[in-house]
């Protein structure tokens, strides 16, 4: 839309992204959801309605999440918790047709905190004849951050998931982005393991989890605007948006992502 603020941005030199922050909600109440979508729908790459809450909670509440994300023209997936559950019990099929039925476009897969027992094409094939999408996600959620051999392995089971059809790869840091995944024991990014994943896939095939500030400056520092963010909270995904943009103060001080004005 051409308005007056558009025009001032352009004239700042504030660039246009596609959507590349992918959100997600702990829990909220509709309502809340809602008053997200109606402010920055446009700039969510999707929603995950995360962690196993939509399972407890009023399912018609789970619904109306659903419908109004995709009234928004945002799609919708689930955490990856409930998969992994559903595969330990042996439920994977009853899973896939609860999330096919209310609405979900997608799932989250992985082994975070369980062992894997289904192959990448068994479980692209089962989400398929539901007309579900699915992600997966690298990392283990209680085994500390990566080292350069973890990361190997990871690598290549990231590669089979994406020849299985997965349509992103996650890379989990939780909900403290500290001792998990790419993050040591400070909450520091250990950046050439990111650097070893983005040579891998390319940023355009990865979501990095930042959870925290801290997270979410490190590798839009590192990697520029270009970078796809997940796991940011709702409350946090305009700041997030106005750092990649180089409208926050700290990001002006980043050749990388403060605007260029004409």
């Amino acid at each position: 839309m051409d308005s007056l603020l558009s025009r001032y941005l352009e004239d700042l030199g504030v660039r246009e992204f596609p959507s590349r922050t992918a959100p997600f909600d702990p829990g909220v109440a509709p309502a809340v959801l809602e008053s997200h979508l109606d402010q920055s729908a446009h700039l969510m790459l999707g929603l995950k309605i995360s962690m196993a809450c939509w399972q407890i909670a009023s399912e018609a509440a789970t619904r109306r999440k659903v419908a109004s994300a995709h009234q928004a023209g945002v799609s919708v997936g689930t955490g990856g918790g409930p998969y992994e559950v559903a595969v330990a019990q042996n439920r994977l099929g009853s899973y896939l047709d609860l999330c096919a039925d209310i609405g979900f476009d997608a799932i989250e897969c992985g082994a975070g905190f369980t062992d894997a027992s289904l192959p990448a094409p068994e479980v692209a094939r089962m989400a398929s004849e539901r007309g579900l999408e699915f992600e997966y996600e690298l990392g283990k959620k209680h085994e500390g951050e990566f080292d350069a051999q973890q990361l190997t392995e990871l690598i290549e089971e990231g590669r089979q998931w994406l020849e299985a059809g997965a349509r992103r790869l996650i890379v989990e840091a939780r909900e403290s982005a500290a001792s998990v995944g790419l993050f040591d024991t400070t909450g520091r990014l250990e950046a050439t393991l990111a650097e070893r994943l983005a040579d891998a896939f390319g940023l355009d095939t990865l979501v990095f989890e930042a959870p925290t500030k801290s997270a979410q400056f490190a590798l839009l520092d590192h990697f520029g605007p270009e970078v796809q963010l997940g796991n940011v909270p709702l409350a946090e995904l305009l700041r997030v948006e106005i750092y990649r943009r180089g409208l926050h103060s700290d990001a002006f001080e980043n050749p990388r992502l403060r605007p260029r004005s004409m």
